[in-house]
């Protein structure tokens, strides 16, 4: 199975994309990770919110296949601890997903028709962070519950 993070809008920090890609490298022996970028719309002045929404649910919809599982990071997804997350990770794995998709959206979340596609919603807290952050605590937190699966010292119980 091969997971994949979709995000709209590229990450401008040259330190957290250094710290997303040491979590990235890692993962790679774990598991098929891959980290993809739509680019931020143009043009948005002149759009209003739930536009902008719309317009980034298209191309997040262009990028999902039927048999993909979605799972939309979002503020009012189910929160999990550490090992409980590493549990859902296993299940996932264990259900003969080709493709287990989680998707980080817009400023303004996701459009009406994202949240009607998507199989689950995920909240890594009740903090709002940015999105460029949320990479990076996502892909840490899925290196974290591999290493969780494989019984190794990395996390801490």
């Amino acid at each position: 199975m091969t997971i994949k993070l979709l995000c709209i809008g590229k990450t401008d920090n040259r330190e957290l994309k250094q710290l997303i890609e040491v979590y990235k490298k890692r993962l790679q022996f774990y598991n098929k990770f891959e980290i993809e970028i739509i680019p931020n719309l143009k043009k948005t002045k002149n759009l209003d919110e739930n536009q902008q929404k719309e317009k980034e649910g298209e191309l997040i919809l262009a990028k999902v296949q039927n048999s993909d599982f979605l799972v939309l990071l979002d503020e009012n997804g189910k929160e999990f601890s550490s090992e409980k997350f590493s549990v859902y990770i296993q299940k996932r794995l264990n259900s003969g997903l080709k493709q287990l998709i989680f998707i980080i959206g817009g400023p303004y979340g996701f459009s009406k028709t994202v949240y009607t596609r998507a199989d689950a919603k995920v909240a890594l807290s009740q903090m709002t962070f940015s999105h460029q952050m949320v990479r990076l605590f996502f892909t840490e937190q899925l290196y974290r519950a591999f290493t969780i699966l494989k019984n190794e010292p990395y996390h801490h119980r």
